[in-house]
């Protein structure tokens, strides 16, 4: 067996103290189906973080099943939706939203980030209505599936871009903690409730056993989403389980003290790679990096760590994926140091 899996930031179980409150509330009778108090609770703290009373928020199991469920509520049957090719509903969600019915555009980027000029670029090539499809939605990850993140005047230009063209701009958040915990990062939660239509906290990528909380701000997509969620086989009975979790990360701020361990620990390893003189894949400042390596330096690397081999790059060299979570010591991060100091 492994000494460590880098494999991705859910290996763990969940935070102790969300073990210790479902314990703790496990024979409260509570009512179901999200009505439950701790649920209402930890919606309104959400509301406070981003400073939004009118905002419904939505628990759900995962991201996969977050992104299917905005998206497929947003489209009607000839609209469709655009992405950066890296973005998580383009690459590894089993065509999910395909299934639906919806087409989604797929980007080429050097960043993971979509621009206006990319979405543009799409508008551009659909002019012959009612002919070709009709683009509605444009769907961005924060941080991206290879780490990078948006600034704020970014997101800005992005959601006004999208609102002079008729578009709704989703945000999948299931590293938005990280992103936002970045030593890079000028945006806050608040900023983001007000430059997307909707968006989500992920929670299964950063300390809770499972869970993602979506954030409607948009009026316009609030009505009956509530009927989307059930028809799809997302309202969980207990509700409840989802809501303690989200409670007890957004109390205290124990979300963003989980997601800036996990982006700290990586920051070390990357540091590591760059004193060795390793290029990256991308430049990133969260939770996950992507070193280059060779070979014979994966093989040695893998002997007691377990990662991802990213990108082939050529013959003899690969990007590989390190992600570092909420429960990764700094033993575990010394040990593999040592090691990349070895290679």
């Amino acid at each position: 067996m492994k000494t460590y899996s880098f494999k991705n930031d859910y290996s763990e179980g969940c935070h102790p103290y969300i073990l210790e409150a479902l314990i703790k509330t496990n024979l409260d009778q509570q009512n179901g189906y999200a009505y439950d108090e701790y649920s209402d609770e930890a919606k309104e703290l959400i509301k406070n973080k981003i400073n939004d009373q009118t905002a419904e928020i939505y628990f759900v199991s995962g991201g996969t099943q977050a992104n299917l469920l905005v998206i497929s509520s947003i489209l009607r049957p000839h609209e469709s939706v655009v992405s950066a090719e890296t973005g998580h509903i383009f690459t590894n969600e089993t065509g999910a939203i395909e299934a639906t019915g919806h087409k989604i555009h797929g980007i080429v980027t050097e960043d993971g980030k979509l621009k206006p000029e990319h979405i543009q670029s799409v508008l551009d090539s659909h002019t012959n209505k009612p002919h070709q499809l009709k683009q509605k939605l444009v769907y961005i990850s924060n941080s991206t599936e290879i780490g990078t993140i948006y600034q704020k005047q970014e997101l800005k230009q992005l959601y006004e871009f999208c609102q002079a063209n008729n578009l709704y701009l989703f945000l999948d958040g299931a590293r938005l903690g990280q992103a936002l915990t970045s030593e890079i990062n000028d945006l806050t939660l608040e900023a983001i409730a007000n430059f997307t239509d909707v968006f989500y906290l992920g929670g299964t990528k950063n300390g809770a056993l499972l869970g993602e909380a979506i954030v409607i701000t948009n009026d316009n997509l609030k009505e009956e989403f509530g009927f989307h969620i059930k028809q799809k086989g997302a309202l969980l009975a207990k509700g409840r389980l989802l809501g303690i979790q989200f409670l007890e990360l957004m109390k205290n701020d124990l979300y963003f003290d989980l997601a800036k361990i996990s982006n700290v620990q990586a920051m070390k390893i990357k540091s590591a790679f760059q004193d060795k003189g390793f290029q990256f894949l991308s430049e990133t400042f969260t939770n996950q990096i992507f070193p280059i390596l060779n070979n014979s330096q994966i093989e040695k690397l893998s002997e007691n760590f377990d990662f991802y081999v990213w990108k082939k790059m050529d013959e003899d060299n690969s990007a590989i994926r390190i992600i570092t979570s909420w429960a990764t010591s700094d033993e575990v991060v010394e040990g593999f140091i040592n090691e990349i100091k070895a290679l």
